[in-house]
């Protein structure tokens, strides 16, 4: 007359997407806290047997059973608890991935409810309706080769029980009292139904929680190692995957590609006579005013060091050149004294139309050879190839 359910579902469920979801090597917090959640389980399983044997007493009183039969059940159920929590605080389950030893604690509980069905058959129904319980709850926590094992051994006990006995199992209502009893041994597993049902539920509301976030965490992961940490542009990995793509689909579509691969001026002058920190704000600055002054279908990402990669799909050779022109004048107008009083910031830009004939590799040479170009003629300038 007792499962394994804990008083508090709501924490139990969370403790259970914890078990699902974190790694096997827990953190001591998380292991601490399903100790205090172990704990609160064995309480429940205390409170589970007292009740049970409270319905005991009354058939003792009123005769169909010895009362030697409820003491003996509600002590040994705190046998068993007793047996688990002190394997729980001596860390014993925290070695195994079910740190609850479910298979070991519903096995032993099934054996407590067929040694009391063999030794008090008359109320033989009453114990056989906590088997039920007693399963449903285990496999919440079983992997399906421990619900098979559980079952083969309660289908092993039920036939020795039906098969190889001829026991009278029943359920005693001759008199009010029986009656009475009856109908509180069902009360209780009804309740303790209804309260498996609701652990349930909350425990797939609190996977369904968890697997929402950790979509989110995906995600996040995923955008960070997309972007360069320091601009948040896209990084160097990032930005060639999305140049072969755009390489293919501009052949596919038989549409114009254009890129520009684009630097900023003596900026290694910048680092020295201002310091990385400044030159870091320089960078996130050129950023911010790239990604302002671009249009939504174009890519930015950061090629290497101070050089920036722009892919400008749909973008024929004259429009990408004016463009950057305009992002150059852009740039040479901000205000940089802000930094550092008389910086001024320009940058050179090689841009490159698709031709038939082209590779990622070519593509960027020729882009390259162009802005060597533009620095060879004094920087702050583009060069088209």
């Amino acid at each position: 007359m007792n499962t394994a359910a804990t008083s508090l579902p709501e924490r139990n469920a969370a403790e259970v997407a914890d078990l699902v979801l974190m790694p096997a090597a827990a953190a001591p917090e998380v292991r601490a806290r399903r100790a205090w959640q172990r704990r609160q389980m064995y309480i429940g399983q205390v409170a589970s047997y007292s009740l049970g044997a409270s319905v005991l007493l009354l058939y003792a009183y009123d005769g169909v059973i010895s009362i030697d039969i409820a003491s003996l059940f509600w002590v040994g159920g705190l046998l068993i608890i007793g047996t688990f929590t002190v394997l729980s605080e001596a860390g014993v389950g925290d070695k195994f991935t079910d740190h609850y030893l479910t298979v070991f604690q519903i096995s032993a509980h099934m054996a407590l409810q067929f040694a009391f069905l063999l030794s008090a058959p008359t109320i033989g129904i009453a114990f056989i309706s906590v088997l039920f319980l007693i399963f449903a709850f285990g496999t919440l926590r079983m992997t399906s080769t421990q619900a098979m094992v559980t079952w083969a051994l309660a289908t092993a006990g039920l036939a020795a029980v039906f098969l190889a006995s001829d026991l009278p199992i029943g359920m005693p209502v001759a008199t009010r009292l029986q009656r009475a009893a009856s109908m509180l041994c069902f009360v209780l597993v009804i309740g303790q139904c209804a309260f498996l049902g609701l652990f349930g539920a909350t425990l797939r509301k609190i996977l369904y929680q968890r697997s929402i976030e950790l979509k989110a965490a995906y995600r996040r992961i995923e955008e960070l190692a997309e972007l360069d940490e320091l601009t948040g542009s896209y990084n160097r990995r990032c930005i060639m995957r999305l140049l072969d793509a755009e390489i293919e689909n501009s052949r596919r579509t038989s549409r114009p590609c254009a890129i520009a691969l684009i630097d900023l001026d003596w900026f290694k002058r910048i680092n020295d006579a201002h310091g990385h920190p400044v030159g870091d704000e320089v960078l996130r600055t050129f950023a911010i005013t790239m990604f302002a002054n671009i249009h939504p279908a174009d890519s930015f990402g950061r090629y290497g060091g101070e050089e920036f990669l722009l892919l400008l799909p749909d973008t024929e050779g004259d429009a990408a050149s004016r463009m950057l022109e305009r992002l150059r004048r852009v740039v040479a107008d901000l205000d940089w004294s802000a930094f550092s009083p008389g910086m001024h910031v320009t940058i050179s830009a090689g841009v490159v139309t698709l031709r038939d004939n082209d590779t990622a590799d070519t593509f960027l040479a020729r882009a390259d050879s162009a802005l060597y170009s533009a620095k060879a003629q004094g920087r702050n300038r583009i060069v088209t190839n």
